[in-house]
């Protein structure tokens, strides 16, 4: 059974409150409208600011009432603010919103997880041959440091356990353990070294059990990939698509307190549906 159809499973018995704050969106609606027709999830509707809205945001950042007021007035943040709060379980956007606002809304109302000090995004990748990875990160952090690369990976092995049942995350390079030097190989050198996930490690080598035992490295049967940078990641994603006709569900939020969303733009009814059941998966 694939990831997808275990989240969907998942997702008819468990009937999540959802928060769509976009409903104006016509693909959100019929998207939503055929989920609630599936039975994968309970569309919850924007709130209006009330006094537990309020005391969410100003519980979560220590703000001044007056303030959190403000910030209710935009949909993102009530939305946000409403899952904070426990009247919705999850929330879906950025079909209309940017990607800095979706995220800047779920960081100050529902927060990072504990011990998390970095959101990351990733895609959900069904190749035509069956095969299913984790591509993170193709959507959010433009240059990551060793400790935000350790980071991301930290959260793709839990986003993997997840979806897959079990993660082996690679941390990719141009360069394979000790091959290449360079400013991004350490980077990944010292990610790697920091979690214990086999990098710096090029992407035949990760993929490939033959390349793997050639060049002395891992197993070659990561299902977990973390790029080194956002040019990578996104370039590859897409790639994927375009040349191997493989299916991209995401970009899913990773290290909030509670499942988050940011859709593309570009979004169809068709992917809205898969992002949402697969960010249902990681409540």
């Amino acid at each position: 059974m694939s990831a997808l159809q275990r989240a969907m499973d998942r997702a008819r018995t468990d009937r999540a409150r959802v928060v769509f704050p976009e409903m104006n969106d016509p693909r959100i609606a019929e998207a939503v409208a055929q989920m609630q027709s599936e039975g994968l999830c309970m569309p919850t509707p924007l709130a209006e600011s009330d006094d537990a809205l309020v005391a969410a945001l100003v519980k979560a950042r220590g703000i001044k009432e007056a303030v959190a007021r403000r910030m209710l007035s935009r949909p993102l943040y009530r939305a946000a603010a409403m899952v904070a709060a426990g009247q919705a379980d999850a929330m879906v956007a950025g079909a209309v919103s940017p990607s800095k606002k979706v995220i800047e809304a779920a960081r100050i109302a529902i927060g990072l997880a504990d011990g998390v000090k970095l959101p990351s995004s990733f895609f959900l990748m069904r190749f035509p041959d069956g095969r299913e990875l984790i591509f993170a990160d193709c959507a959010l952090n433009v240059a990551p440091d060793a400790d935000a690369l350790a980071e991301i990976a930290r959260a793709s092995e839990t986003t993997g356990r997840a979806l897959l049942g079990q993660a082996r995350v690679a941390l990719l390079s141009f360069s394979t353990g000790a091959s290449g030097a360079g400013e991004s190989v350490d980077r990944v050198r010292a990610a790697a070294e920091a979690t214990g996930f086999a990098g710096p490690v090029q992407g035949d080598a990760a993929l490939n059990p033959a390349v793997a035992a050639l060049k002395g490295v891992g197993q070659g049967d990561a299902n977990v990939l973390v790029f080194p940078d956002l040019d990578a990641g996104n370039i590859a994603y897409k790639l994927a698509q375009e040349l191997a006709g493989a299916q991209a569900i995401g970009p899913v939020l990773q290290g909030f307190r509670k499942p988050v969303c940011d859709l593309s733009r570009g979004t169809t009814v068709a992917d809205i549906i898969a992002a949402t059941t697969v960010t249902l998966a990681l409540a």
